[in-house]
């Protein structure tokens, strides 16, 4: 009986857990859609900045603008780290994470230094523990970013670039391809250079940036000069790349969490059927058992 009560135990402690894991599913399920669509509907205004920029640029690519201009040698490199304020989301967190931490490593051993901006509370905890501190981190909204994060974050890199306090900055997020499917996105946004800016959308993947082909730009007459609107549109593209990335991430990070809990769901219900097929042949033997023994006690009473 005590192994039959272990069993029974066992049970309801994994179908208490898989009602847990089926619920944050049912929920991550109904967020994913409306942050897949303001991800979306942030695309066609990142793509016509791009295109704007990329149309003065192409009147002159200006490599006065301090933040066009590439730094002679690297001495310290920005990483923008966007992941999640939770965890149960499969390797979502964990991925970029290693990511960053092999990058800041392989740096570290030519002599570079490099600073850390986190979104997030996880991709924080972890960097905090192995003695990294974040010059800036953000966290309580990850699945609902705001405009005002990214200007912090945009405007510190832009100062930092200009300033000299670092020669490059490289943004780590997760592209929503859809519902189903992440993938992990590493993207330059400082500095830029004429190659990027000629092209039609940026690539989520080094597949689509082999395949891409640059795109010529009709001439146009700019007032005031081309140089002094690039000043003007290279801060706006900058905080439009950074938002559209927390808001690309956030939607990823449902898909990521809702599949994640989905797997956990359908491994519990396994579990559970385990456990039952177990708990039913141990109550079957128990009662053969208890059979034979009251049998054998009668026969016993009979031969008397």
């Amino acid at each position: 009986m005590a192994n039959l009560r272990e069993i029974k135990g066992r049970i309801d402690s994994v179908t208490s857990t898989m009602q847990v894991t089926r619920t944050m599913e049912m929920i991550s399920t109904a967020k994913i859609r409306r942050a897949l669509d303001r991800a979306q509907e942030a695309e066609p205004y990142k793509d016509a900045i791009t295109r704007m920029l990329a149309n003065v640029a192409s009147a002159g690519f200006d490599e006065s603008q301090p933040l066009l201009s590439a730094h002679k040698e690297e001495h310290k490199v920005l990483f923008i780290l966007v992941a999640s304020d939770r965890g149960m989301a499969g390797g979502f967190n964990i991925v970029p994470q290693r990511m960053v931490q092999h990058e800041m490593d392989e740096l570290a051993k030519r002599g570079i230094a490099s600073e850390l901006i986190t979104c997030g509370k996880k991709p924080t905890e972890y960097f905090t523990f192995r003695g990294v501190k974040p010059v800036l981190s953000f966290s309580g909204h990850s699945s609902e970013p705001t405009m005002d994060d990214a200007d912090r974050i945009a405007s510190y890199l832009m100062d930092g670039y200009v300033s000299g306090d670092f020669d490059r900055v490289v943004i780590y997020y997760s592209h929503a391809r859809n519902r189903v499917d992440q993938v992990q996105v590493v993207e330059q946004v400082l500095p830029l250079t004429a190659e990027e800016l000629t092209m039609p959308a940026k690539p989520r993947s080094a597949e689509a940036l082999e395949v891409i082909e640059h795109e010529r730009f009709s001439e146009y007459e700019f007032e005031p000069s081309a140089r002094e609107v690039l000043g003007f549109l290279i801060p706006a593209y900058i905080r439009t790349v950074v938002f559209h990335a927390l808001l690309d991430s956030a939607a990823a990070e449902h898909g990521a969490r809702r599949r994640a809990m989905q797997s956990a769901t359908d491994n519990a219900k396994e579990v559970i059927a385990t456990l039952s097929r177990k708990y039913n042949r141990e109550r079957q033997g128990s009662i053969t058992t208890e059979l034979n023994e009251i049998i054998g006690g009668a026969s016993a009473l009979e031969d008397m």
